[in-house]
């Protein structure tokens, strides 16, 4: 027998083998591969909620192990005002947010869905490249833009009159405008399939009995989006009610607290840290969470009483705004230089100064690199984006990989795949800061020494972004048809090669798209790593937190920039795939 042949027929038995293991049953009609995706998501997900759950009513012991049972963090999470004052400032804060956020992304997504504005169509290239910018990086650029001492003041006191401060961004309102603006753009991608599939018969109804643009978009547009937007309403609400980079870095310093800083507070800057009292506020962030959770789906369940596509009436046709359609235009580049230009430039600006001042002519005989060549020096810009892209790319792998074959056993109806759609979303209900919080309880008291490590941050961005590689896979999956791998059967083809060779590159789109959201998202969070985080496992978003926390402006700025430049050619690289095979960020 040839070398050849050795191949082939090994080969042959292999894919015998494998065909074999994803068909046998159990004694209970279940695939053994289904019971393994099983076991793995309910290893990686029950510990950490068990751990959180025990943290709660349990004293610590000094070598972190549990101790006495006690439900005295609860009495005193109910018996202290401070909680009920957080969780007052924590709602308004994320109501705040989520309107500003509806607002903007409303606004664009009319505009670039519904009318002829020139420059439309670039906008969904800004709003895919401002998901690659950390949410604390543009957390700090706006504080340098609303600061005392930042332009909007300055050109204030020009305008009103020197010698006061007009805008204090260290207040309620400074949190509600930074963190709307950094999620408008996730609105505007997630509204866009909304107003895209609005039926343009009505609105030409609308207007062929007098009514103008602006009565058209509310009467008819905007109340056939409204299930979408009171939805997305409510899905930006939970967003911004577990966020934890604007209150931390804008709320704490002006002594205004949410219950995300309360549990970083205590599991992380209380001598020693209590993670007793960590645990009942996590636990009661849960409980909030989950039931915005349940009110999102029992309102999502409702939007086919708006469904307007109904047949061959059905007409994707944009208005015509006639010489207003210069007025959206300016609209849409006053909104592109405030999310993009502005913050950006204030980074880039301080990236090449000594020392932050504000901008002046004057100033411009500062300029220096040495700033890039102190953060590569310090190994700053090396280690962290190294650890960052092993991050981002492992968990984006990972979650990829595994939810396609998740999402193929239950589109396929595997007895069993129900249980993995489920499991896999299953982490939604847990906001980042709790799971880190649970997820930290769970890696110190593993044997394996895990704290710390790069590989306990890929394990709990796994678990993080599970449903959001679910519901790709899942999308991409459903898009495929019965009728090919059935062919594929009659050819002689086996359920595993079927698998490998029909459905996984006709899944390819959905797949890739999946990939580069995870790899954008896992990179840019800091509420989840920042209780995980060891001396060897800096990632960038963290190490900008931490630079920020330090005073070390300057230092920031440049490892900010660098990082920007970069995650801007691989957000560009999601933007190709999002319009070339027509699939939408979730």
């Amino acid at each position: 027998m040839t070398v050849g042949s050795e191949s082939t027929a090994g080969a042959f038995l292999r894919e015998k083998l494998a065909d074999f293991w994803l068909g046998l049953r159990t004694g209970f009609g279940y695939s053994p591969v289904v019971i393994a995706l099983v076991v793995i998501m309910l290893t990686l997900m029950l510990p950490p909620i068990i751990f959180l759950l025990n943290s709660s009513v349990h004293t610590i012991k000094p070598d972190g192990s549990f101790d006495q049972f006690t439900l005295r963090f609860y009495k005193e999470l109910i018996t202290n005002p401070r909680f009920f004052n957080n969780f007052i400032n924590t709602t308004v804060y994320a109501t705040g947010s989520a309107v500003v956020a509806i607002v903007l992304g409303t606004i664009q997504a009319w505009i670039v869905e519904r009318t002829n504005t020139p420059l439309r169509r670039y906008v969904f290239l800004v709003s895919i490249i401002s998901l690659g910018i950390p949410s604390v990086l543009y957390t700090v650029a706006f504080l340098l833009l609303l600061g005392k001492k930042g332009p909007v003041n300055e050109v204030l006191a020009l305008l009103l009159g020197p010698g006061k401060v007009y805008l204090d961004v260290y207040t309620m309102w400074g949190m509600v405008i930074i963190e709307g603006i950094d999620f408008a753009p996730l609105v505007f991608l997630l509204l866009a399939s909304v107003f895209r599939s609005a039926d343009a018969s009505f609105e030409e109804a609308s207007m062929t009995s007098g009514a103008g643009i602006t009565q058209t978009f509310r009467h008819i547009t905007l109340k056939l989006a409204l299930p979408g937007i009171f939805a997305l309403l409510i899905l930006i609400f939970i967003r911004a009610f577990e966020s934890f980079e604007t209150p931390a870095l804008v709320g704490r310093p002006g002594g205004i607290f949410v219950l995300t800083t309360d549990i970083y507070k205590a599991a992380q800057l209380d001598t020693p840290p209590n993670y007793g009292q960590a645990g009942a506020f996590s636990v009661a962030l849960l409980a909030v969470v989950m039931v915005l959770l349940y009110w999102y789906n029992r309102l999502s369940r409702y939007a086919e009483r708006f469904q307007t596509i109904t047949g061959k009436g059905f007409r994707p046709r944009v208005m015509d705004l006639g010489n207003w359609r210069y007025a959206t235009a300016a609209i849409l580049v006053v909104m592109f230089i405030v999310i993009i230009v502005l913050p950006v430039g204030i980074v880039v600006w301080a990236s090449f100064l000594p020392y932050y001042q504000p901008f002046s002519f004057a100033a411009m005989s500062l300029f220096t690199l040495e700033n890039f060549a102190e953060v590569l020096d310090a190994g700053l810009l090396l280690d962290s984006v190294g650890n960052t892209l092993i991050l981002g790319v492992a968990t984006a792998t990972a979650v990829s990989l595994f939810t396609t074959v998740c999402a193929w056993l239950a589109v396929r109806r595997y007895k069993g795949g129900w249980l993995l759609d489920q499991l896999a979303t299953m982490p939604l209900i847990l906001p980042s800061i709790v799971l880190g919080v649970a997820l930290l309880q769970v890696f110190l008291n593993t044997p394996f020494g895990l704290y710390g490590t790069l590989t306990s941050l890929v394990l709990a961005s796994m678990v993080r972004y599970l449903p959001y590689g679910m519901r790709y896979s899942y999308a991409g999956v459903l898009q495929i048809h019965t009728e090919l791998e059935e062919a594929s059967a009659m050819s002689g083809g086996h359920r595993v090669s079927t698998f490998v060779r029909i459905v996984v590159p006709l899944v390819a789109p959905a797949l890739i798209t999946c990939w580069l959201f995870v790899f954008l998202s896992a990179t840019k969070a800091v509420s989840l790593m920042i209780l995980l985080i060891g001396p060897d496992s800096q990632i960038v978003a963290v190490t900008i937190f931490d630079l920020w926390e330090n005073g070390a402006l300057p230092e920031l700025a440049a490892l900010g920039v660098a990082w920007t430049a970069f995650m801007t050619v691989i957000a560009s690289i999601f933007y190709y795939f999002t319009r070339r095979y027509g699939l939408t960020v979730k």
